[in-house]
C-alpha cells in the first residue's frame, strides 16, 4: 500500500501548445495515486489518473464534493471558482435532483432550436470574417465570440451587458496571485447579476434557457430561485470556458495537421466522431479541477486513501490511458467512438454537452463549409498561448484562404 509520502509540489503551469504536460505524464506513469501539493490551499491531495480509478472516484458516494465547502481545498486558482450552491459540489441525491430538472432544458426539441440559433450566429460571424477578408483572425472572428454569444443569447443577456459579463469571466479563471480580489468581487457581481434576471423571467417568462429551467419541474418540486441564479452562473463559465477553447483548440489542430483537415472535407459525415476522438485527445486545460474528499478510508490503484484526505481526479490522463486507447497519443479518426472524460464522468457529467456538441458541430462544420482553402497565414510556432489562465487554447489562430 502506498501511504501519504512527501507530497509531489503541482504547479500544472506547462502551457506550450497542444502538447501534454510532461509533469502529468510522469504521474500517470505511477503504479498507483500520488499524493501532490498544488499552489493554493492548505493541504495536499492524492491525485488519480488512471481511467478506471477515476471513474470509480466520480461515481464512487465514499468521495464526496459536497464536503470540501468550507475548506481551503487544494487548487490552481487563488479564489475558489465554484460557488458553495453550485451543483458541480452537490453530491447524490441532491444533485441528482438538479441534474433532472435541469436537463429538461436540453432535450432534443430544445437543442434544435439551439442549434438554429448557433448557425445563426455562426453564419453572422463568419460573414463578417469573409467581409474583412484574409489574413484574419480565428480567435476574434470565431471561437471567441461564438459560445459568449451562444450563451448570453439563449440565457436572454441584454446585448450591452456582454462586455461585462466577459470581463468577469476573464477574472474568475485568471490563475495569478494578485487576482484573488478581482476574482472575488467578479463572483458576487454575478450571482448578483443572475439572481436579478431569475426574478425578471419569474414575473415575465420568455424563450430562453433561464425562462425553460424556471418551467422544469417534477412533480411539485422546481428550482428555486438560488438553484436557478447557480444554474445560470454555472452554465455561463462553463458554456464558455469549455467551448471557446475546444473550437479553438480543434481548429488549430485541423490547420496544423492537413490529413485532419482533408478527411473531414472528404468524409463530412464523420463529423462528430472525429470532434469526439480530438476532444479526449486535447489538453484543454492545466492539471486538475475540483476535488473531492473522501468520507471514510478507500484503497484505491494500490494506495490507502485516508478518511478526510483530498483526492483530485485528472480527465487529462484518463483520457490517455493505455488501457482503453490503444495509442492514445495518437490522433485517429478512425477510432471506434468510446466514451471520452472530457465533458466530466458520473454525476458531475456536464449536463449542457448536447449544447456543447452543437455549438462545436456547427462552428468547424460551417467553418470548414465555407472557407475551402483554410490555413495558418503564420508557422505554428508563431502561434501565441495563452499561459493566465487555467485554460490550454491560443490567443489568436491567424488564418488566410
Amino acid at each position: 500500500m502506498t501511504s501519504s509520502s512527501e507530497a509531489v509540489k503541482c504547479p500544472f503551469d506547462f502551457s506550450e501548445g497542444l502538447e501534454f504536460d510532461p509533469s502529468l505524464a510522469a504521474l500517470m506513469a505511477r503504479d498507483s495515486p500520488t499524493r501532490i501539493r498544488l499552489p493554493y490551499g492548505d493541504a495536499d491531495a492524492w491525485l488519480v489518473t488512471g481511467f478506471d480509478e477515476v471513474r470509480q472516484v466520480t461515481t464512487d458516494q465514499r468521495f464526496s464534493r459536497a464536503a470540501i465547502i468550507g475548506s481551503d481545498y487544494p487548487r490552481l486558482t487563488p479564489e475558489p471558482i465554484v460557488s458553495p450552491e453550485s451543483i458541480n459540489v452537490l453530491d447524490p441525491p441532491h444533485s441528482s435532483r438538479l441534474r433532472h430538472l435541469a436537463s429538461q432544458a436540453f432535450t432534443k426539441r430544445h437543442v434544435e432550436r439551439m442549434r438554429r440559433t448557433i448557425i445563426r450566429l455562426a453564419d453572422t460571424l463568419l460573414d463578417g470574417m469573409a467581409a474583412q477578408g484574409p489574413p484574419a483572425d480565428l480567435v476574434h472572428h470565431l471561437s471567441d465570440p461564438l459560445p459568449q454569444h451562444t450563451v448570453f443569447d439563449l440565457l436572454g443577456i441584454e446585448q450591452d451587458d456582454w462586455p461585462r459579463m466577459q470581463r468577469y469571466m476573464h477574472q474568475l479563471l485568471s490563475t495569478g496571485p494578485d487576482s484573488r480580489a478581482a476574482a472575488a468581487n467578479a463572483k458576487a457581481e454575478l450571482r448578483a447579476y443572475f439572481g436579478e434576471l431569475v426574478e425578471q423571467r419569474r414575473r415575465s417568462p420568455g424563450t430562453d434557457l433561464i425562462s425553460a429551467l424556471a418551467a422544469a419541474r417534477e412533480g411539485e418540486d422546481v428550482l428555486d430561485d438560488q438553484e436557478l441564479a447557480v444554474m445560470a452562473l454555472t452554465l455561463t463559465l462553463s458554456g464558455q470556458d469549455t467551448a471557446t477553447c475546444q473550437i479553438s483548440d480543434i481548429c488549430y489542430l485541423l490547420l496544423t495537421r492537413p490529413g485532419l483537415m482533408e478527411h473531414l472535407r472528404n468524409r463530412p459525415e464523420t463529423l462528430t466522431d472525429v470532434l469526439n476522438e480530438l476532444l479526449r485527445y486535447i489538453p484543454f486545460r492545466k492539471g486538475v479541477g475540483i476535488p473531492r474528499i473522501a468520507l471514510e478510508d478507500v484503497e484505491l490503484g494500490g494506495a490507502r486513501i485516508r478518511a478526510g484526505d483530498f483526492v483530485h481526479v485528472s480527465y487529462l490522463t484518463a483520457n490517455r490511458d493505455p488501457g482503453r486507447y490503444p495509442d492514445p497519443d495518437v490522433i485517429d479518426p478512425d477510432r471506434p467512438p468510446v466514451p471520452h472524460m472530457t465533458f466530466g464522468w458520473g454525476g458531475h457529467r456536464c449536463i449542457a454537452v448536447p449544447l456543447a456538441m452543437a455549438e462545436l458541430e456547427v462552428a468547424v462544420g460551417r467553418l470548414l463549409e465555407r472557407f475551402p482553402g483554410l490555413r495558418l497565414a503564420v508557422a505554428p510556432d508563431e502561434v501565441r498561448w495563452d499561459t493566465e489562465t487555467i485554460r490550454r487554447f491560443p490567443l489568436e489562430l491567424p488564418v488566410t484562404w
